[in-house]
């Protein structure tokens, strides 16, 4: 893992380097990177993959007390990691994490040449579903991120829908998971910083103005949902293609809201045709 220092903290990264096109791909809450493992060992041969894990409960060094961690101050933070790695022409793929409405709202937008937004936050379903009013629940009460984690330390939790069972239909395997949990159970600057982002959503009328935003986007961009997502619900992510002027979308069978996990190969096989053809594979 690389790393390099932001306003907010430090950010590590990885990236397979080569010098085919652009590829950043974020993921979400309580995760890391390696949500995108399977798909980058599709596409890393043909295409340089920066893969940052973002200050949302995943990362293992915490940021600044005072860091902004709330939406928009988290695709602050993406729009100057690009500008610190002096990226260009960036196709940014996001999974679960809502924040291309941010990032394109507030003019961050700029070195982005590409959207591949698969099933996550939108419009205003922030917290998404019953896992993210569960998290925002235990986010209100002292010490409540701390006891909702410990009990995922306990496998049978994980695949409860107030948890994880709703995000992928396949489980995790729990080695990966318990990577992604380890900061969060052992450090309690990495659960401030995950409180400070479930806590930080705008209001109703910000997040929908956000969506709207989108209209503005005059890029190619490709929507990628999940047909049986339970979280992101499916009509979302055909408002979100109805919004953005260049879009495409195409629904994925036989996944819920983690298609990295889900349906990897597939997913790859449409990102590496949306980028080589600009159309979604056939």
């Amino acid at each position: 893992m690389a790393e390099v220092r932001l306003a907010a903290g430090t950010v590590e990264y990885q990236d397979t380097g080569g010098t085919g096109p652009v590829v950043v791909l974020l993921h979400g809450v309580a995760m890391d990177g390696s949500l995108w493992r399977n798909v980058v060992s599709s596409l890393s041969a043909d295409f340089r993959c920066v893969v940052p894990t973002l200050p949302l409960g995943g990362h293992r060094t915490p940021m600044r007390p005072d860091a902004d961690l709330s939406i928009p101050g988290v695709a602050r933070l993406v729009a100057e990691f690009l500008d610190e790695l002096d990226l260009r022409d960036v196709t940014l793929v996001m999974s679960d994490w809502g924040g291309a409405q941010a990032l394109v709202a507030l003019g961050l937008d700029q070195r982005i040449g590409r959207l591949v937004i698969t099933s996550c936050e939108a419009f205003d379903n922030f917290p998404p579903g019953v896992p993210g009013s569960n998290l925002y629940m235990s986010a209100k009460m002292p010490g409540g991120i701390n006891l909702a984690f410990k009990l995922l330390k306990a496998k049978p939790m994980r695949r409860l829908p107030m948890t994880w069972g709703w995000m992928t239909k396949r489980p995790v395997p729990h080695e990966v998971m318990d990577a992604w949990f380890a900061p969060l159970w052992g450090s309690a600057e990495i659960r401030r910083d995950l409180r400070k982002y479930v806590l930080g959503v705008p209001p109703k009328g910000e997040l929908l103005n956000w969506a709207e935003k989108l209209r503005d986007f005059d890029r190619p961009a490709l929507v990628v949902w999940a047909t049986e997502d339970k979280v992101m619900p499916v009509e979302h992510g055909r408002r979100l293609a109805e919004l953005l002027p260049k879009s495409e979308l195409v629904e994925i069978a036989d996944s819920y809201t983690l298609i990295p996990e889900d349906q990897p190969e597939r997913l790859a096989g449409h990102i590496r045709s949306f980028l080589l053809t600009g159309k979604a594979a056939a």
